[in-house]
Protein backbone atom coordinates (compact mmCIF):
# COMPACT_ATOMS: atom_id res chain seq x y z
CA UNK A 1 0.00 0.00 0.00
CA UNK A 2 0.94 3.63 -0.41
CA UNK A 3 0.78 5.53 2.86
CA UNK A 4 0.81 9.32 2.96
CA UNK A 5 2.54 10.61 6.07
CA UNK A 6 2.50 14.18 7.30
CA UNK A 7 2.89 16.25 10.42
CA UNK A 8 3.26 19.70 11.79
CA UNK A 9 6.31 20.73 13.80
CA UNK A 10 5.00 19.04 16.97
CA UNK A 11 4.68 15.68 15.22
CA UNK A 12 7.73 15.68 12.96
CA UNK A 13 9.87 13.57 15.30
CA UNK A 14 7.17 10.88 15.57
CA UNK A 15 6.64 10.94 11.80
CA UNK A 16 10.31 10.45 11.10
CA UNK A 17 10.59 7.56 13.56
CA UNK A 18 7.45 5.87 12.21
CA UNK A 19 8.60 5.97 8.60
CA UNK A 20 11.01 3.09 9.19
CA UNK A 21 8.21 0.98 10.64
CA UNK A 22 5.90 1.66 7.70
CA UNK A 23 8.64 0.79 5.22
CA UNK A 24 9.53 -2.38 7.15
CA UNK A 25 5.89 -3.47 6.85
CA UNK A 26 6.30 -3.41 3.06
CA UNK A 27 4.48 -0.16 2.34
CA UNK A 28 5.52 2.82 0.24
CA UNK A 29 5.55 6.29 1.79
CA UNK A 30 4.53 9.63 0.40
CA UNK A 31 6.05 12.14 2.85
CA UNK A 32 4.25 15.49 2.65
CA UNK A 33 6.31 17.14 5.40
CA UNK A 34 6.98 19.03 7.50
CA UNK A 35 10.60 18.07 7.91
CA UNK A 36 11.77 20.39 10.68
CA UNK A 37 10.73 21.63 14.10
CA UNK A 38 10.14 25.13 12.70
CA UNK A 39 6.57 26.19 13.48
CA UNK A 40 4.05 25.44 10.72
CA UNK A 41 0.26 25.26 10.52
CA UNK A 42 -1.28 21.79 10.95
CA UNK A 43 -4.32 22.51 8.68
CA UNK A 44 -1.99 22.72 5.69
CA UNK A 45 -0.72 19.19 6.30
CA UNK A 46 -4.14 17.83 7.23
CA UNK A 47 -5.55 19.03 3.92
CA UNK A 48 -2.57 17.88 1.88
CA UNK A 49 -2.65 14.38 3.40
CA UNK A 50 -6.42 14.11 3.00
CA UNK A 51 -6.24 15.16 -0.64
CA UNK A 52 -3.67 12.44 -1.34
CA UNK A 53 -6.10 9.83 0.04
CA UNK A 54 -9.16 11.43 -1.59
CA UNK A 55 -7.43 11.53 -4.98
CA UNK A 56 -6.28 7.90 -4.52
CA UNK A 57 -2.60 8.88 -4.66
CA UNK A 58 -2.35 7.05 -1.32
CA UNK A 59 -4.37 4.17 0.11
CA UNK A 60 -4.25 5.37 3.72
CA UNK A 61 -2.77 8.24 5.69
CA UNK A 62 -0.96 8.88 8.95
CA UNK A 63 -1.06 12.46 10.22
CA UNK A 64 0.48 13.75 13.43
CA UNK A 65 0.25 17.04 15.28
CA UNK A 66 0.49 17.98 18.95
CA UNK A 67 -2.88 16.50 19.94
CA UNK A 68 -3.98 14.77 16.73
CA UNK A 69 -7.23 16.69 16.96
CA UNK A 70 -6.47 19.76 14.85
CA UNK A 71 -4.95 17.84 11.98
CA UNK A 72 -7.90 15.41 12.01
CA UNK A 73 -10.40 18.27 11.93
CA UNK A 74 -8.65 19.72 8.88
CA UNK A 75 -8.43 16.33 7.13
CA UNK A 76 -12.10 15.58 7.78
CA UNK A 77 -13.13 18.67 5.80
CA UNK A 78 -12.09 16.84 2.62
CA UNK A 79 -14.85 14.82 1.01
CA UNK A 80 -14.56 11.08 1.56
CA UNK A 81 -12.11 11.32 4.41
CA UNK A 82 -12.67 9.53 7.70
CA UNK A 83 -9.73 10.67 9.81
CA UNK A 84 -9.70 9.32 13.34
CA UNK A 85 -7.62 10.24 16.36
CA UNK A 86 -6.24 7.16 18.10
CA UNK A 87 -4.45 6.88 21.41
CA UNK A 88 -4.08 3.12 21.82
CA UNK A 89 -4.24 -0.16 19.92
CA UNK A 90 -7.94 -0.72 20.61
CA UNK A 91 -9.01 2.63 19.14
CA UNK A 92 -6.87 1.92 16.07
CA UNK A 93 -8.49 -1.48 15.58
CA UNK A 94 -12.02 -0.13 16.04
CA UNK A 95 -11.66 2.84 13.68
CA UNK A 96 -10.56 0.47 10.93
CA UNK A 97 -13.03 -2.37 11.63
CA UNK A 98 -16.10 -0.26 12.37
CA UNK A 99 -15.54 3.13 10.72
CA UNK A 100 -13.29 2.20 7.78
CA UNK A 101 -11.09 5.15 8.78
CA UNK A 102 -8.71 6.02 5.98
CA UNK A 103 -6.47 8.37 7.95
CA UNK A 104 -4.90 7.73 11.33
CA UNK A 105 -4.23 10.84 13.41
CA UNK A 106 -2.15 10.93 16.57
CA UNK A 107 -1.01 13.50 19.09
CA UNK A 108 2.74 13.45 19.61
CA UNK A 109 2.38 15.28 22.92
CA UNK A 110 0.10 12.56 24.29
CA UNK A 111 1.13 9.32 22.54
CA UNK A 112 4.62 7.96 23.19
CA UNK A 113 6.61 6.77 20.22
CA UNK A 114 6.38 3.23 21.62
CA UNK A 115 2.59 3.41 21.67
CA UNK A 116 2.54 5.13 18.26
CA UNK A 117 4.40 2.14 16.80
CA UNK A 118 1.76 -0.24 18.18
CA UNK A 119 -1.08 1.99 16.92
CA UNK A 120 0.36 2.23 13.41
CA UNK A 121 0.85 -1.55 13.20
CA UNK A 122 -2.75 -2.22 14.22
CA UNK A 123 -4.15 0.50 11.95
CA UNK A 124 -2.30 -0.76 8.88
CA UNK A 125 -2.98 -4.45 9.56
CA UNK A 126 -6.68 -4.22 10.43
CA UNK A 127 -9.20 -4.48 7.58
CA UNK A 128 -12.67 -2.98 7.53
CA UNK A 129 -15.17 -5.59 8.75
CA UNK A 130 -17.63 -4.77 5.95
CA UNK A 131 -20.43 -5.66 8.35
CA UNK A 132 -23.85 -4.47 7.24
CA UNK A 133 -24.37 -2.31 10.35
CA UNK A 134 -21.01 -0.57 9.86
CA UNK A 135 -21.65 0.09 6.16
CA UNK A 136 -25.03 1.57 7.08
CA UNK A 137 -23.39 3.98 9.53
CA UNK A 138 -20.63 4.97 7.13
CA UNK A 139 -23.26 5.66 4.48
CA UNK A 140 -25.01 7.94 6.98
CA UNK A 141 -21.75 9.84 7.52
CA UNK A 142 -21.42 10.22 3.76
CA UNK A 143 -25.00 11.51 3.57
CA UNK A 144 -24.28 14.11 6.23
CA UNK A 145 -21.23 15.17 4.26
CA UNK A 146 -23.34 15.61 1.12
CA UNK A 147 -26.13 17.50 2.90
CA UNK A 148 -23.57 19.71 4.62
CA UNK A 149 -22.74 21.39 1.33
CA UNK A 150 -26.19 23.02 1.29
CA UNK A 151 -26.53 23.96 4.96
CA UNK A 152 -26.81 27.66 5.71
CA UNK A 153 -25.03 27.93 9.05
CA UNK A 154 -24.40 31.69 8.99
CA UNK A 155 -27.66 32.61 10.74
Amino acid sequence: MKIVMGSDHAGVEHKEKLKGLVLSMGHQIIDIGTNSSKSVDYPDFGEKGALAVCRKEADLGILICGTGIGISMAANKVRGIRAAVCWNEETARLVREHNNANILCMGARFVSIEMAVKIVKVFLETPFSNAKRHNKRINKITSIEERGKSYDCKK
